[in-house]
């Protein structure tokens, strides 16, 4: 085949890049592609996708390559271009969203009438989503636990490494890379520097120096001892299924990466995820708009809550059980729709995606995948066993610095007005 073009989206790296690895192999010429869509709103995320990008296409030149860059529909794009080369074959990641699943049929109706070959690769996950079914019948698991068991004995596609040589075809006009603008949600930066080389720094000095205390540490929220590999996943920077290899003596923490899988396979199989009721419960939701905006604030009056959600506002990230301890307040305490959580997340986190956002926000409002769809947080609770010396509350609550420990863990104790801080939100009930 004289040319390929690959097709980039959610997996910005040339590490265990089977796509890649493939057009390299099969193709004289190779060109790489990412298509700046106006239509797909990207938040806080805009300055990190810049950041990737910039990364991948020096990485690229690196090897003889470049990364080509096109603004527009994805579709529209990658036909033009491969018209204009000519090209005989156009290589994608697979993805599960419905907006990636949309752009893939289209994708492949195109390539089938212009007589171009279509072929989709693994990548996103460890497990592709559909290499899993239930013993019992069924298109996907539904419990966590079966599909753990499912996952740790499935066998595994090898690691590829980095193409050496990416042969570009010459004359080729690579196009400018995105400058993060008024349009493109720029934000001051927080603690990530987007792009494999920054992913792959990280991962590095998490498998040497954080990943063997992870088991112990990973709910603590002032020593956070997690990866903070997240947004390097939901971009592609880090392959899944490497971090899987590299880290597979930690047993707990590839529980974590199966779980992204596990929301990745329900997600193929009802891309409704983050619009419908997985589990329709018939639970009735309060429009509460003065509530859910002091919830987006950090200015609910419940310190574990408002730490959380001005670490989302300060960083574009949030710690894990933050995260349930934030969304269980909306939707439990406040009982504010599940979906207006998952899109004020969606709009913030740097790792926010589909699967895991709206899988996890359904998995706490009881319409998901939880066996025990009334499971409510103890705030008080949480507090004192995962902040027990108010450090994550003060480090990100300031006007609380001077506030008894034991006040920041029972709101109602808190004396009134204490650095302009507002008392408790009245709940239903």
């Amino acid at each position: 085949m004289d040319t390929a073009v690959v097709l980039f989206n959610r997996d910005l790296r040339v590490h265990d890049h089977p796509a890649l690895a493939e057009a390299c192999a099969t193709a004289r010429h190779v060109v790489p592609l990412f298509v700046v869509d106006p239509a797909v709103p990207r938040g806080g995320r805009a300055r990190f996708l810049a950041e990737c990008l910039a990364d991948l296409r020096e990485t690229l030149r690196g090897r003889g390559g470049d990364l080509v860059i096109r603004h527009g529909d994805p579709v529209t794009e990658t036909m033009r271009l491969v018209r204009a080369l000519p090209a005989q074959a156009v290589h994608v990641s697979d993805d599960v969203s419905a907006l990636a699943r949309r752009r893939q049929r289209r994708l492949a109706q195109e390539c089938a009438r212009h007589r171009t070959a279509f072929r989709t690769f693994p990548g996103v996950t460890i497990v592709p989503p559909g290499a899993l079914r239930p013993s019992g019948g069924g298109d996907h698991y539904r419990v966590f636990t079966p599909y753990w068991r499912a996952w740790s004995r499935h066998p595994l596609r090898e690691v590829l490494g980095a193409p050496a040589v990416v042969p570009l075809p010459p004359g080729l006009e690579p196009g400018p890379l995105p400058v993060p603008g008024p349009g493109m949600g720029v934000g001051r930066r927080g603690p990530f520097e987007g792009g494999e080389t920054a992913a792959r720094e990280r991962m590095g000095r998490w498998l040497k120096h954080g990943v063997q205390e992870y088991a112990e540490g990973h709910d603590d929220l002032a020593g956070d001892r997690t990866s903070r590999l997240g947004p390097y996943l939901r971009f592609g920077c880090l392959s899944p299924l490497e971090l899987g290899a590299l880290a597979s003596a930690a047993d707990d923490f590839v529980r974590q990466l199966c779980w992204r899988d596990f929301f990745h396979q329900v997600t193929a199989a009802f891309p409704r995820i983050g619009r419908d009721d997985y589990r329709p419960r018939g639970r009735e939701w309060r429009d509460d708009a003065d509530g859910a905006q002091a919830w987006k604030e950090g200015m609910t009056g419940v310190p574990i809550v408002d730490a959380g959600m001005r670490q989302l506002l300060a960083e574009g990230w949030m710690h894990n059980r933050a995260r349930m301890i934030t969304a269980s307040f909306l939707v439990r305490k406040l009982c504010v729709d599940w979906r207006v959580g998952a899109e004020h997340f969606f709009a913030l986190l740097l790792d926010g995606d589909v699967p895991d956002n709206c899988g996890n926000w359904q998995w706490v409002a009881g319409t998901g995948n939880d066996t025990r769809p009334n499971r409510v947080v103890n705030l008080v609770r949480q507090a004192r066993r995962f902040d027990p010396r108010g450090e994550y509350i003060r480090r990100y609550l300031p006007e609380l610095e001077a506030a008894p420990t034991g006040a920041l863990h029972e709101p109602w104790r808190l004396p009134e007005g204490i650095g302009g801080y507002p008392p408790p939100l009245a709940v239903p009930g």
